[in-house]
C-alpha cells in the first residue's frame, strides 16, 4: 500500500516543479539577451565617436600631409661633358669623360645653380683632375667621387648663397680611357 503513496507523493512534486518553470520566467535568456543588446549599442556608439573624432583630426592633419609632401625635382645640366687628364704617371695620359646633373627641389636654389654654373664647373673640374684612375676603378670609388663632388657644390653654393642648394649630384656618363 506504501507503493501508491510513494507514487502520488512523486506526482505531486513533479506537478509542482512544471508549476515552478511555468510562473518564473526564462531570466537567464532574457538578462544574456538585454547584455547583448546593450553590449552592441556601446560598441555603435564607441565606433560613431572615434570614426567621427578622426575625421576631424584629418581635416586638421591635412595641410601638415601637405606640407610633407617634397616638391618635384628640378635638374640642371652641366653643359658640355666635363673631360679631364686623369692624376696618372702609368701608361701615359688617362682621361674622364663625366656628365653631370645636379637636383635641386627647391626653385630659388634652381636659379642660383643656374647662376653660379660657370664656379661650379670650375671646382669640379679642379676636383676630378685630382682623381687618380685606380680611385675610380670600381663604383665605391665613384661613389666617394660623386659625394665629394656635391659636398663641393653644395660648399660653394652656401658660400654664394647662404644655402647648400643642391640636394644631389648624379653622374649620368662616366667613361675613363
Amino acid at each position: 500500500m506504501e507503493l501508491p503513496l510513494v507514487a502520488a507523493a512523486a506526482d505531486k512534486t513533479k506537478k509542482s516543479a512544471d508549476k515552478d518553470k511555468a510562473a518564473k520566467p526564462r531570466s537567464p535568456l532574457l538578462i544574456t539577451a538585454l547584455v547583448a543588446v546593450l553590449a552592441a549599442g556601446a560598441a555603435g556608439g564607441g565606433a560613431w565617436y572615434f570614426a567621427s573624432s578622426s575625421q576631424h583630426d584629418s581635416k586638421d592633419a591635412k595641410p601638415t600631409a601637405s606640407k610633407a609632401v617634397p616638391a618635384p625635382a628640378q635638374y640642371f645640366g652641366l653643359e658640355p661633358p666635363f673631360v679631364v687628364n686623369l692624376n696618372s704617371s702609368l701608361d701615359g695620359p688617362r682621361y674622364l669623360q663625366v656628365e653631370v646633373q645636379l637636383m635641386t627641389r627647391d626653385p630659388v636654389a634652381m636659379e642660383a645653380i643656374k647662376l653660379h654654373a660657370p664656379a661650379i664647373r670650375a671646382k669640379l673640374l679642379m676636383l676630378f683632375s685630382q682623381v687618380e684612375p685606380n680611385q675610380i676603378a670600381d663604383r665605391a670609388g665613384k661613389e666617394r667621387l660623386q659625394a665629394d663632388s656635391l659636398a663641393e657644390v653644395q660648399k660653394l653654393l652656401k658660400a654664394e648663397t647662404g644655402k647648400p642648394g643642391a640636394d644631389e649630384l648624379l653622374f649620368t656618363s662616366f667613361v675613363t680611357q
